[in-house]
């Protein structure tokens, strides 16, 4: 453990500042998205620019202190703070850059995804996201990037062209598909196992206003509803994704009063196309007759922003995944005998298609393995009173532990815990010896372990 002269020796050689215990604004400092995670840092080093990243990596390997880094902020799993260690947070770098004749973004590793939405809707782009504005760039696009436009454009890694990385020894270097290929491939899904990703190059597509909103039904037609959706979103055009969730309706616009606080079971839509297009592909929900059909045109940032104000920073979280291949009719009944029971008003299951575009990447060209999966479900228990833990927890181990014999076998690893090396090895399946082998090249002495770790070979 380094004491506090080497601390001092640090921070002279930081654009930033290097925030420790005592100081005033310590415990806002430490704090992550999920107020469940609740660490206690050595140091945290609120980085100016990338020279700051390439000063505490080093820092920190010489002086054998933990280390955890951090981007937008939001990890569920919290695992972008750590005990006793030192936090690199790159929430000061924000810089984005939007190439409109080459069609990409260039994204700094603090940025969230609302700021990428912004700079590149002003010129009538976009890219593959999550569904949740406030969501870090840098988390969610290490371990894939599923999102509203999946089906269309594929992953967010499926659209990533370059990063900038400061690794384990301290040096920068870019990785593309022309250069140090390896790590490309790498953090194509890897998670942050492998250096600190400081810029992120993106390709964009052509689209400013999508055709979005939800349908939902009573909980008594939940069976129908996604027996019914099993079977649609499969053939559906690749224009329309739909993500399926079990919901308490919230108390407020858009949704009309007389559903507030309903737990319901729904859809929540995204066309890329028309309007006419979209509303035409939807009539099979419409035929279903749904107790709201909110599908309107919107411009695609009020679509991903729509459910940052449900989601605030500082609410307990804790969430259980799995990837699906089908679901059968056995799998539905648990589906609706769980998701009747949400615990809490923000507590939710979601079923995001990964098909379409996701399926037209090979298995092999990323780490990302689950190509051939139809969907990443995540059971999420969530509420801002820390007295409903155990309740919103235990709900959610229940409900996981119901369907996990009907998953594929992993996880997205962005909706993981920390459950564990064997959870891990089962969400890159073959290509983990491969990942173990390059995060022995450029990290053999595993600095980079605060995250879902993939251990060094050898």
């Amino acid at each position: 453990m380094s004491n506090d002269a080497s601390l001092q020796s640090l921070q002279a050689q930081l654009r930033g500042t290097l925030v420790q215990p005592g100081d005033a604004d310590y415990d806002q400092a430490r704090k992550v998205y999920n107020a469940m995670i609740d660490r206690k840092p050595r140091a945290v080093a609120r980085c100016a620019d990338v020279a700051d990243v390439m000063a505490c990596v080093n820092f920190a390997r010489d002086n054998k202190l933990l280390l955890a880094v951090r981007g937008g902020g939001h990890n569920g799993g919290g695992l972008g703070v750590c005990d006793d260690g030192l936090v690199i947070d790159l929430s000061g770098l924000r810089g984005i850059r939007v190439d409109p004749r080459a069609h990409t973004v260039r994204v700094d590793g603090g940025c969230r995804w609302g700021d990428v939405d912004h700079a590149t809707h002003a010129f009538g782009m976009a890219t593959p996201a999550g569904i949740i504005s406030t969501t870090g760039v840098g988390g969610l696009t290490l371990g894939g990037g599923i999102g509203h436009l999946s089906r269309r454009f594929g992953l967010s890694i499926d659209n990533l062209l370059a990063v900038d990385v400061v690794l384990a020894n301290g040096s920068f270097v870019t990785a593309s598909a022309r250069e140090n290929e390896d790590l490309f491939w790498a953090v194509r899904g890897g998670g942050g196992n492998f250096g600190v990703v400081t810029s992120f190059e993106f390709r964009l597509h052509a689209l400013s206003t999508v055709v979005a909103g939800p349908t939902l039904w009573p909980l008594e037609r939940a069976t129908q509803v996604l027996k019914w959706y099993r079977e649609f979103i499969p053939k559906a055009p690749a224009e329309l994704n739909g993500f399926f969730a079990f919901l308490t309706v919230p108390p407020g616009p858009p949704f009309p009063e007389h559903l507030h606080l309903k737990k319901m079971c729904g859809v929540v839509w995204c066309h890329t196309g028309s309007e006419e297009q979209a509303h035409k592909a939807l009539e099979p929900a419409r035929a279903l007759d749904p107790a709201l059909y909110g599908v309107a045109p919107m411009p695609y940032p009020m679509l991903q922003s729509a459910f940052d104000a449900l989601y605030p920073p500082g609410h307990q979280w804790y969430w259980r995944a799995d990837f699906v291949n089908e679901l059968p009719d056995e799998a539905v009944a648990l589906h609706v005998e769980h998701g009747s029971k949400l615990p809490t008003m923000q507590s939710t299951m979601h079923l995001y298609p990964i098909d379409g575009a996701v399926h037209r990447v090979g298995r092999k060209d990323t780490p990302f393995d689950y190509r051939d999966a139809k969907w990443a479900s995540v059971i999420v228990g969530v509420d801002p009173d820390p007295a409903n833990r155990e309740r919103i927890t235990s709900w959610c181990k229940d409900y996981w532990e119901a369907l996990h014999p009907y998953s594929a076998g992993g996880a997205y690893v962005n909706f993981m815990m920390d459950e564990g090396q064997e959870r891990v090895q089962a969400t890159y399946r073959e290509h983990y010896p491969k990942l173990a082998a390059i995060k022995h090249k450029y990290d053999p002495g595993n600095l980079f372990r605060v995250n879902q770790n993939i251990r060094p070979a050898g």
